[in-house]
């Protein structure tokens, strides 16, 4: 399984657990668990760029990676701003970046160009 589709997989996973358990999923990522609507709006966001990535195929599937990308970009900035920020303790916040940092780093891995060794044999 090619990272692109595990990073799609993984969306819909914690999506579905966002939608489904929202207290849980939100505390797990620091946040306050007095509003789970912000999380379950994450996890239709996770389902749906997840899915949608899924259900594609050549630049429409880059383009959603890409798309993907950009989301997971703009989630670590936000979580290392907010540990900067004094509004999310270091580790949690830390480790959000983290994981939203290596979103980026694994769809933009999916995004190679695979090319084949050719051997010529005499």
């Amino acid at each position: 399984m090619n990272s692109v589709t595990s990073l799609s997989l993984g969306r819909i996973g914690v999506g579905v657990a966002a939608l489904v358990k929202p207290d849980l999923v939100g505390s797990t990522l620091g946040a306050p668990t007095s509003h789970p609507l912000l999380t379950q709006w994450f996890g239709s966001r996770e389902i749906a760029l997840g899915a949608a990535t899924l259900l594609t195929s050549g630049s429409a599937r880059r383009t959603l990676v890409l798309l993907g990308a950009a989301v997971d970009g703009a989630d670590a900035a936000t979580a290392y701003a907010a540990v900067e920020a004094e509004r999310l303790p270091r580790a949690v916040g830390y480790a959000l970046t983290a994981v939203a940092a290596g979103a980026v780093v694994s769809g933009l891995l999916g995004l190679r160009v695979r090319t084949t060794r050719v051997v010529e044999t005499v």
